[in-house]
C-alpha cells in the first residue's frame, strides 16, 4: 500500500482539515461544517477522479507550507485566486500536479478568494467526530486545525498523470448581485430596512471566519425584535443584532439563534460570497421562494455537468498530443 507524507512547516490560522461534511445533526446542536466553498472542493475530487467528500485540506488567507517527506502522490488545487509554489515553480491554483519526496509545496493567497482547497489522491489520515473527518472550527472537533510541525500521512497515494494539467473553472456561476429571499422575519424591521438592504451596498468587514461573515453598510433598525424566541437557523442566513448592522452565516454557525433575519442567501450564493475578502463589496438582489428554487435547480444542473466533465481522464501528454492531431501531412526531403 502506497503512502505519502507531509511535513507542515507553516500554517496559517483556519487552516482545517474538512470532508463534505456531517449533515442531520442540527437537532444536537452539530451544524454540518465542511468547506466554506463547496463546489471548488468538489471540483478539486472530481479533477483526480476521487469520490466526492473526501477528506482535503481548507486553505485560509494565511496560506499553507509543506514538505513531502516520503512518497509521491498527485495533488489537486482549487479554490480563490492563489499562488501555488511547487518546487520552486510558480503556478495559479486551480491545477492538477504530482508532489514528491523531498519537494515543497507553498500555497499562498493571490489576487483574489478566501479559500483554497488541497486534495490529494488518496486517503488523508485524520481524527473522525460523528462520522465526519470535517473540522468544527470553533470547538476544533473533527480532523482539527492544522498546525506548523505537523505530520500529514495519505495512505493509498496513487500517481495519476492522465489528470495533470489546469482545471477548468466553472463558468456558470454568476458574478452579480447575491440573491436572497427576503425573511424569514423581515417583520421585525423598519420598513427602510428592507430598502436599505436591497437597495445599497455593503463591505465585508474584517470579522470574517467560518462561522459567519460581519457586512459594514447602512444601519438596518429593528423594531423590538430582539426579545423573539430562539429557533433553527441556516447558513446563508443574514441576522441582524441590536447595532443593526447584520451577519451572513456560514459553515459552522450555530444552529439556533434569536436575532432576526431579514433574508436568507440561496444555497448556490454562500459559496460565492465565502471567497470575498475584506473590503470587497457587495449587493443583494431580493428574489421570490419560486425564483431561488428555479435559480438553484439550474445551478445544480451545471454542477453536475461540469463535475463529470472534470472527472473525465485527459491521459497522458503523448496521448493528448495525438488526440490534437497536430501533424496534417509529410515533407520529403
Amino acid at each position: 500500500m502506497a503512502e505519502a507524507a507531509f511535513n507542515v512547516s507553516f500554517a496559517g490560522p483556519l487552516v482545517t482539515v474538512q470532508d463534505g461534511g456531517r449533515p442531520g445533526n442540527m437537532r444536537y446542536g452539530v451544524p454540518r461544517s465542511g468547506p466554506m466553498d463547496r463546489l471548488a472542493f468538489d471540483a478539486a475530487h472530481a479533477a483526480l477522479g476521487n469520490a466526492p467528500g473526501q477528506t482535503a485540506l481548507e486553505i485560509s488567507l494565511g496560506g499553507l507550507i509543506l514538505q513531502c517527506t516520503a512518497g509521491t502522490v498527485t495533488v489537486a488545487i482549487t479554490g480563490g485566486d492563489f499562488v501555488v509554489d511547487h518546487a520552486g515553480q510558480m503556478l495559479s491554483s486551480w491545477t492538477v500536479i504530482t508532489v514528491h519526496q523531498g519537494e515543497r509545496l507553498a500555497v499562498r493567497a493571490g489576487r483574489a478568494g478566501s479559500w483554497a482547497y488541497l486534495a490529494f489522491a488518496g486517503n488523508v489520515q485524520a481524527n473522525a467526530w460523528m462520522g465526519s473527518d470535517a473540522t468544527h472550527s470553533t470547538s476544533g472537533f473533527g480532523g482539527g486545525a492544522v498546525a506548523s510541525g505537523q505530520l500529514i500521512e495519505v495512505l493509498d497515494a496513487s500517481i495519476r498523470q492522465g489528470r495533470h494539467g489546469d482545471i477548468r473553472r466553472p463558468g456558470f456561476r454568476t458574478d452579480g448581485p447575491i440573491r436572497a429571499v427576503i425573511g424569514p422575519q423581515d417583520q421585525h424591521f423598519d420598513p427602510v430596512s428592507l430598502d436599505r438592504f436591497t437597495n445599497e451596498t455593503f463591505e465585508v468587514t474584517d470579522a470574517y471566519d467560518r462561522m459567519g461573515m460581519r457586512l459594514a453598510g447602512p444601519e438596518l433598525p429593528l423594531k423590538n425584535a430582539l426579545s423573539i424566541p430562539s429557533e433553527p437557523i441556516l447558513r446563508g442566513s443574514v441576522q441582524v443584532a441590536g447595532d443593526g448592522v447584520p451577519t451572513v452565516l456560514l459553515a459552522d454557525h450555530q444552529t439556533t439563534g434569536g436575532y432576526p433575519k431579514i433574508a436568507t442567501v440561496i444555497s448556490c450564493d454562500t459559496d460565492r460570497l465565502a471567497q470575498f475578502r475584506a473590503g470587497e463589496k457587495l449587493r443583494f438582489d431580493a428574489i421570490s421562494s419560486a425564483q431561488a428554487l428555479a435559480d438553484v435547480r439550474d445551478f445544480l444542473v451545471h454542477r453536475q455537468e461540469y463535475l463529470e466533465n472534470l472527472g473525465v481522464v485527459r491521459g497522458t501528454l503523448e496521448q493528448r498530443l495525438m488526440r490534437e492531431n497536430l501533424i496534417h501531412g509529410c515533407i520529403y526531403d
